[in-house]
Protein backbone atom coordinates (compact mmCIF):
# COMPACT_ATOMS: atom_id res chain seq x y z
CA UNK A 1 0.00 0.00 0.00
CA UNK A 2 1.66 3.01 -1.18
CA UNK A 3 2.34 6.19 1.66
CA UNK A 4 1.52 9.76 0.26
CA UNK A 5 3.68 12.26 2.15
CA UNK A 6 2.87 15.98 1.12
CA UNK A 7 6.15 17.87 1.35
CA UNK A 8 6.44 21.90 0.95
CA UNK A 9 7.85 22.78 4.40
CA UNK A 10 11.44 21.94 6.50
CA UNK A 11 9.34 20.35 8.97
CA UNK A 12 7.62 17.92 6.48
CA UNK A 13 10.87 17.26 4.53
CA UNK A 14 12.02 15.64 8.03
CA UNK A 15 8.82 13.57 8.29
CA UNK A 16 9.65 12.53 4.89
CA UNK A 17 13.19 11.51 5.62
CA UNK A 18 11.37 9.47 9.25
CA UNK A 19 8.54 7.76 7.27
CA UNK A 20 11.30 6.25 4.86
CA UNK A 21 13.95 5.24 7.91
CA UNK A 22 11.21 3.39 9.20
CA UNK A 23 9.85 1.23 6.40
CA UNK A 24 13.33 0.75 5.14
CA UNK A 25 14.17 -0.68 9.41
CA UNK A 26 10.84 -2.85 8.83
CA UNK A 27 11.97 -4.48 5.22
CA UNK A 28 15.33 -5.20 7.02
CA UNK A 29 17.90 -3.24 4.79
CA UNK A 30 21.08 -2.57 6.30
CA UNK A 31 22.61 0.30 8.19
CA UNK A 32 24.40 1.35 4.49
CA UNK A 33 21.87 0.74 2.54
CA UNK A 34 19.33 2.50 4.70
CA UNK A 35 21.16 5.34 4.75
CA UNK A 36 22.32 6.23 1.58
CA UNK A 37 18.77 5.57 0.54
CA UNK A 38 17.47 8.19 3.57
CA UNK A 39 19.83 10.62 2.16
CA UNK A 40 18.89 10.70 -1.32
CA UNK A 41 15.34 11.05 -0.49
CA UNK A 42 16.52 14.20 1.96
CA UNK A 43 18.39 15.61 -0.88
CA UNK A 44 14.67 14.87 -3.42
CA UNK A 45 12.45 15.83 -0.69
CA UNK A 46 14.49 19.12 -0.25
CA UNK A 47 14.36 19.96 -3.86
CA UNK A 48 11.03 19.34 -3.77
CA UNK A 49 10.42 22.32 -1.83
CA UNK A 50 13.18 24.75 -2.63
CA UNK A 51 13.16 24.23 -6.17
CA UNK A 52 9.60 22.84 -6.95
CA UNK A 53 7.37 24.49 -4.49
CA UNK A 54 6.36 21.78 -2.90
CA UNK A 55 4.78 18.94 -4.08
CA UNK A 56 4.16 15.20 -2.77
CA UNK A 57 6.07 12.04 -2.26
CA UNK A 58 4.91 8.11 -2.40
CA UNK A 59 6.34 5.58 -0.58
CA UNK A 60 5.94 1.86 -2.07
CA UNK A 61 7.12 -1.56 -1.05
CA UNK A 62 8.57 -3.44 -4.20
CA UNK A 63 8.82 -7.18 -4.82
CA UNK A 64 10.76 -8.91 -8.03
CA UNK A 65 12.08 -12.29 -8.55
CA UNK A 66 12.13 -12.53 -4.61
CA UNK A 67 14.13 -9.37 -4.19
CA UNK A 68 12.44 -6.48 -1.57
CA UNK A 69 12.86 -2.92 -2.64
CA UNK A 70 11.71 0.49 -1.55
CA UNK A 71 10.20 3.04 -4.68
CA UNK A 72 9.94 6.50 -4.15
CA UNK A 73 8.77 9.13 -6.24
CA UNK A 74 8.35 12.48 -5.45
CA UNK A 75 6.20 15.03 -7.85
CA UNK A 76 5.61 18.70 -8.18
CA UNK A 77 4.13 21.27 -10.87
CA UNK A 78 7.16 23.63 -10.54
CA UNK A 79 9.08 25.65 -12.84
CA UNK A 80 10.52 22.22 -13.94
CA UNK A 81 13.96 21.70 -15.21
CA UNK A 82 14.98 23.06 -19.14
CA UNK A 83 18.46 20.68 -19.19
CA UNK A 84 18.06 17.65 -17.40
CA UNK A 85 21.36 16.38 -17.98
CA UNK A 86 23.31 20.05 -17.42
CA UNK A 87 21.33 19.81 -13.92
CA UNK A 88 22.77 15.98 -13.51
CA UNK A 89 26.45 17.43 -13.28
CA UNK A 90 28.43 17.86 -10.34
CA UNK A 91 28.73 21.48 -9.19
CA UNK A 92 25.63 22.58 -11.54
CA UNK A 93 23.35 24.85 -8.77
CA UNK A 94 20.88 27.82 -8.95
CA UNK A 95 20.45 27.43 -5.40
CA UNK A 96 23.85 28.71 -4.69
CA UNK A 97 25.04 25.47 -3.03
CA UNK A 98 28.05 22.69 -4.03
CA UNK A 99 25.57 21.48 -6.82
CA UNK A 100 25.65 18.08 -5.68
CA UNK A 101 22.38 17.33 -5.43
CA UNK A 102 20.23 15.14 -7.98
CA UNK A 103 23.79 13.48 -9.40
CA UNK A 104 24.40 12.96 -5.55
CA UNK A 105 21.25 11.02 -5.06
CA UNK A 106 21.09 9.05 -8.49
CA UNK A 107 25.10 7.66 -6.70
CA UNK A 108 23.27 6.95 -3.54
CA UNK A 109 20.04 4.57 -4.90
CA UNK A 110 19.86 1.76 -6.75
CA UNK A 111 17.34 2.95 -9.53
CA UNK A 112 17.06 6.94 -10.74
CA UNK A 113 14.90 7.91 -13.44
CA UNK A 114 13.83 11.82 -14.12
CA UNK A 115 11.51 13.57 -16.07
CA UNK A 116 10.77 17.26 -16.45
CA UNK A 117 8.73 19.73 -18.27
CA UNK A 118 9.59 23.53 -18.21
CA UNK A 119 6.39 25.20 -16.77
CA UNK A 120 4.73 22.10 -15.63
CA UNK A 121 7.16 20.44 -12.64
CA UNK A 122 9.55 17.08 -12.13
CA UNK A 123 8.82 13.72 -11.55
CA UNK A 124 12.03 11.76 -9.57
CA UNK A 125 11.39 7.95 -8.88
CA UNK A 126 14.28 6.55 -6.98
CA UNK A 127 14.10 2.71 -5.56
CA UNK A 128 16.76 0.96 -3.42
CA UNK A 129 16.70 -2.75 -3.51
CA UNK A 130 17.80 -4.57 -0.09
CA UNK A 131 20.65 -6.55 -0.73
CA UNK A 132 20.32 -10.46 0.49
Amino acid sequence: MPTRIRIATPEQVAIARKAVQERAEALGFGTLERTKFVTAVSELARNTVVHGGGGEMTVRQLVNNGRVGLQVEFEDKGPGIAEISLAMRDGFTTANSLGLGLGGAKRLVSEFAITSTPGAGTHVRIVQWKRR
